[in-house]
């Protein structure tokens, strides 16, 4: 390696922590702010340590809104929909990617372009349909709304297509059905491409706000983003019970990507250099 070639990565390197150091510092802040009183979270200059840090603020906003009640509704739509997501998706992408059928490319293009319709497009004829099915107010709506995803199929058709199909014709060959190649082969060979899916699945399901907000009336079907909404409405002034509801509704996706994140820059780069 040349002297320039050293120095460009130096400040390649140099330039991604600066980058990143910038990403973490506002997560740096809620954190602290969430462990200050509430007349010490805008002090200056900034104390990044609390002297006393008041952990009672964790305790509080529990009490404050139900937001337990917020936790179990989107861990139930989370789970189930991004379930059916990775399901769909694996058996979707199998097809376009392994099997031959007349129209196969066609289908799957534009299948793959309805990625570029923003959801503002067919929100309105989405929240006719679901009305007409009667499923307004119910978690069973939005995650049939979520159960199918044309991003995921993308993602799973690039990493089947690197699968040898020498592979799946022997499997033909002794007798496997084209379920059981599915279950036996293509998921087993394919946990960076799900792990990634299962990391996108949960945080858009997580952090969704617009879907709740339109479909979910009722208080007890309530996501936890809606609690944290009105929670920020109740008291909009003690930022650092605010910031302590907000850190605490980040935990389970940070948990899930220390998990999976070894799987995720593996699936997203065999989903980018597959075609």
């Amino acid at each position: 390696m040349t002297k320039k070639q050293i120095i460009g990565k130096i400040i390649l390197y140099i330039v991604l922590i600066l980058l990143a150091i910038g990403m973490l510092v506002p997560f740096a802040w809620m954190i602290s702010a969430s462990l200050k009183a509430e007349k010490d979270v805008f002090a200056f200059p900034i104390q990044w340590i609390p002297t006393n840090p008041k952990w009672s603020n964790y305790v509080k906003i529990w009490k404050k809104v139900p937001l337990l009640i917020g936790f179990r509704n989107t861990i139930v739509i989370t789970v189930v929909a991004t379930t059916l997501q990775v399901i769909t998706s694996s058996f979707a992408a199998y097809a376009f990617a392994k099997l031959t059928f007349k129209g196969r490319d066609t289908i799957f293009l534009a299948y793959v372009m309805t990625i570029a319709i923003p959801w503002q497009v067919y929100m309105v004829p989405q929240f006719i349909m679901i009305k007409n099915m009667g499923l307004t107010d119910s978690l069973v709506g939005l995650i049939l709304m979520q159960s199918f995803t044309a991003t995921g199929v993308f993602l799973m058709r690039q990493f089947y297509i690197g699968i040898p199909n020498e592979l799946l014709e022997a499997a033909r060959i002794d007798g496997l059905s084209e379920y059981g190649i599915w279950a036996k082969i293509m998921l087993p060979l394919s946990k960076a491409a799900i792990a990634t899916l299962i990391i996108q699945g949960f945080v858009f399901e997580w952090n969704d706000f617009m879907g709740p907000l339109i479909y979910l009336s009722s208080s007890n079907k309530k996501t936890v983003q809606l609690m944290l909404r009105m929670f920020n409405t109740q008291y909009s002034s003690n930022y650092a019970l605010i910031m302590a509801a907000a850190t605490v509704s980040l935990i389970p996706v940070f948990v899930l990507f220390i998990f999976l994140q070894r799987y995720f820059v593996q699936g997203i780069a065999a989903a980018g250099i597959k075609g």
